[in-house]
């Protein structure tokens, strides 16, 4: 039987400063885009909502990725931008803890994205119920920071 360990013991590591930054792109239809553009969403303000659920993805990243530990989250930054009809999001987030914080600016990404998918769905789906423009790509960690 092979014995694998659970959670990594981080017991003996030193608490440092720590900083991740994350980002994701959610392609999407004109008619998304105006729609969020215009805070005309029938399920509401599309940007406030992401921004919660990336924040609140953060926090819980231990819960949705079961080899994370509990990192005591001291700040978090969500930051929307266009690129014609391509929505970036952007998480900051930072720590004084023993271990890094990398998945939890992903899980926050990832998060928001797919709050904004889930509220313009609608508007997304074609004839057949399927989704032809919408996609997430290009999630990745910008930044890692480290503290000595």
């Amino acid at each position: 039987m092979t014995d694998i360990e659970g959670i990594v013991n981080i017991s003996k590591k030193p608490v440092v400063e720590r900083r991740a930054r994350a980002s994701g792109k959610l392609w999407l239809s004109d008619e998304s885009v105006q729609a969020i553009k215009s805070d005309s969403v029938k399920k509401g303000n599309v940007l406030e909502a992401s921004t919660i659920a990336a924040i609140q993805a953060v926090k819980d990243t231990p819960r949705i990725v079961p080899h994370c530990h509990p990192v005591p989250i001291e700040g978090c930054r969500v930051n929307w931008s266009w690129q014609d009809s391509v929505l970036v999001c952007e998480v900051d987030v930072n720590a004084h803890y023993k271990t890094g914080i990398e998945m939890e600016a992903l899980t926050g990404v990832m998060a928001g994205l797919l709050c904004a998918w889930d509220m313009v769905k609608s508007l997304e789906k074609d004839e057949q119920g399927q989704y032809p423009n919408a996609k997430i790509t290009d999630v990745v960690v910008l930044e890692k920071f480290k503290s000595e």
